[in-house]
């Protein structure tokens, strides 16, 4: 059987000495079409192209992977990252949409790729900052985290100046706007005035979510 439709993909990371579970990732994938057959086993091979369903759940997994792991070390994604790009680069020859350059400006190629790229590196930092050295030292330090959090919004300018229209900005608001409205409408206060600035400029789309932050 043939299956079109869109896949949202959700992944969290929970918070040193907490039961927090903070959203690090938020993506919409609109571009999903595949056959399967029913109790049709499914297996992932590094090296070969076995079904674009495979290549879809197995891309993804590496993508929430190093994600994560860079939350918890700087760049310690590589490895993750680079298989998925092996992932994108087998399935291009399928056909299948989505995987290739010229199929979308936002698509599984485009992730992989500026995921990758030293062009987008505050996003990556960014991950790891605000998480390791910002959520992470919440109980610890509360006053400390939330600077560390404020810096690494900050650094996201400089994404913003050199690609304002940067598909990895989207998608690092989609899964943190919520939250940053949370971590700084309560607790102890920091000077948050630069930095909502700096959300209205580069994160347009969220101007209700940063109207809440008093």
């Amino acid at each position: 059987s043939k299956f079109d439709g869109t896949l949202q993909i959700q992944s969290q990371r929970t918070i040193f000495y907490s039961n927090y579970d903070s959203p690090v990732l938020n993506i919409l994938d609109k571009d999903i079409s595949f056959t399967y057959q029913e109790f049709q086993p499914l297996f992932f091979s590094p090296a070969v192209y076995e079904s674009n369903l495979v290549s879809l759940i197995s891309f993804y997994i590496y993508i929430i992977l190093g994600i994560n792991s860079d939350s918890l070390e700087f760049k310690g994604g590589d490895t993750y990252f680079e298989q998925a790009q092996r992932i994108v680069n087998l399935s291009q020859q399928s056909g299948a949409v989505g995987w290739k350059q010229n199929d979308s400006n936002r698509n599984r190629f485009w992730l992989s790729d500026t995921m990758r790229s030293n062009t987008f590196r505050e996003y990556r930092e960014v991950i790891y900052t605000y998480h390791r050295k910002g959520l992470d030292l919440m109980i610890e330090n509360p006053i400390e985290a939330k600077k560390n959090v404020v810096n690494a919004l900050l650094s996201l300018e400089n994404l913003y100046n050199r690609r304002p229209n940067a598909m990895l900005l989207q998608m690092f608001f989609d899964a943190k706007a919520d939250e940053i409205v949370s971590l700084f409408s309560d607790g102890p206060e920091v000077d948050f005035d630069r930095v909502l600035k700096v959300l209205k400029k580069i994160a347009p789309f969220y101007q209700p979510q940063w109207k809440q932050i008093k």
